[in-house]
């Protein structure tokens, strides 16, 4: 663990942003764990979160002894870590066998680690800061307060905006990031990637908004001019028949209906995309078509069969991405309570993409599905490797 120990002096200071460690080993009680800087009475602090089922504990260390913890941690809880500074971005992965790789990109980022105490209303758009965007959009008031009504709308962009931050040292940093948004509608969380990615990290991005409806397009396109927000642009359009871009870094697809997130998620690999953002909705193909006697006993309650069928679609849709050399998480984009439609698959292409076998096709055979995805990979099975 020695090159561990050494990767911890570089990273872990005042300069540190995170580390993140995942991929739990066998069945842990804690499932994840995030280490953030912070200041405690003028001392430089390190808070570690333990996610634990549905709750999250929380212990304060100084840099000698998050070190050992993170030691300890590889040594018997996780097999892979993600550190991540300004100066630097670092990824750790142990084998089965016990082999270490680390891998290191040295970067520059404006981004600046927030040092507050108060984890819980930390957002990376802080309450009481106006935001124009969501000023115009009702969810802040002109001194930026956030409006009692659209609280969990002001917490969505926020943990969205989280799922950013955790990719962003994989995105180019020697030319123009371009990214495309599938079925924006009003564009909140188009208006706050913007924000963050240029306003706030200084990133050069490109921007598209695609959507269907007229009236919403001409109005987000008349913001992001009042803003003077140079690249971000909006465009009324169909996702099946969108050609304007011949690469793309970044796709985004946030509750397109049913089978559109199928075609934005074949053009995004098509494209080649680095990174997939993509949280589905009314999962209604699969639903259609799933019949398995053996689960009918299930099946035959239409309550059930819904929340099955959506369930198999998105682990279909990600076991394709998979194949297709993406790393894939599926996480919870927002509380249950607030929505049920809250899983978020976000899909990172590997840097040397193999294709895999994962047997999702013999277990859609089984349930006698075929979701459009599957269709479309088929149609056109192969990957332009010159994007990769």
């Amino acid at each position: 663990m020695d090159e561990i120990r050494l990767l911890c002096k570089e990273c872990i200071g005042e300069e540190l942003y995170q580390i993140i460690l995942s991929k739990a080993k066998g069945s842990k009680a804690i499932t994840k764990v995030k280490i953030r800087p912070l200041l405690l009475k003028g001392r430089l602090m390190f808070q570690v979160s333990e996610t634990k089922g549905t709750q999250i504990f929380h212990s304060n260390l100084n840099k000698e002894e998050v070190t050992e913890r993170i030691i300890d941690y590889l040594n018997k809880d996780f097999s892979q870590a993600e550190f991540t500074s300004g100066k630097l971005w670092a990824m750790v992965l142990i084998s089965k066998k016990g082999k270490i790789t680390i891998k290191k990109k040295k970067q520059e980022m404006a981004c600046q680690a927030d040092l507050s105490h108060n984890k819980v209303k930390n957002y990376i758009l802080p309450e009481g800061v106006p935001v124009p965007f969501l000023v115009d959009l009702g969810v802040q008031t002109i001194d930026g307060k956030t409006v009692r009504s659209r609280y969990d709308k002001f917490r969505q962009i926020n943990r969205y905006l989280e799922f950013i931050a955790d990719i962003m040292p994989i995105l180019p940093t020697e030319r123009r990031i371009r990214i495309v948004d599938f079925g924006c509608g009003k564009s909140y969380l188009t208006f706050a990637l913007y924000y963050y990615m240029k306003i706030l990290c200084k990133r050069d991005i490109q921007v598209v908004g695609l959507d269907l409806k007229e009236k919403v397009i001409e109005e987000c396109n008349s913001l992001a001019k009042k803003y003077g927000y140079e690249n971000l642009n909006f465009v009324c359009g169909d996702v099946v028949q969108y050609q304007a871009l011949e690469a793309v870094d970044m796709v985004v697809t946030l509750h397109a209906c049913d089978t559109a997130t199928d075609y934005a998620l074949k053009k995004a690999i098509s494209w080649g995309a680095k990174v997939i953002f993509t949280v589905p909705c009314c999962q209604h193909e699969v639903n259609g078509q799933i019949k398995n006697e053996l689960l009918q006993p299930l099946l035959k309650y239409g309550l059930l069969k819904e929340r099955i069928a959506a369930l198999v679609t998105d682990g279909i849709r990600a076991n394709l991405l998979e194949e297709q050399g993406y790393q894939v998480q599926i996480m919870e984009f927002i509380d249950m309570e607030h929505t049920p439609k809250n899983i978020l698959i976000r899909a990172v292409r590997e840097s040397n993409p193999q294709k895999r076998v994962t047997n999702v096709g013999k277990m859609a055979q089984f349930l006698g599905v075929e979701n459009t995805l599957q269709k479309l990979l088929k149609a056109e099975p192969t990957i332009d490797t010159g994007k990769m």
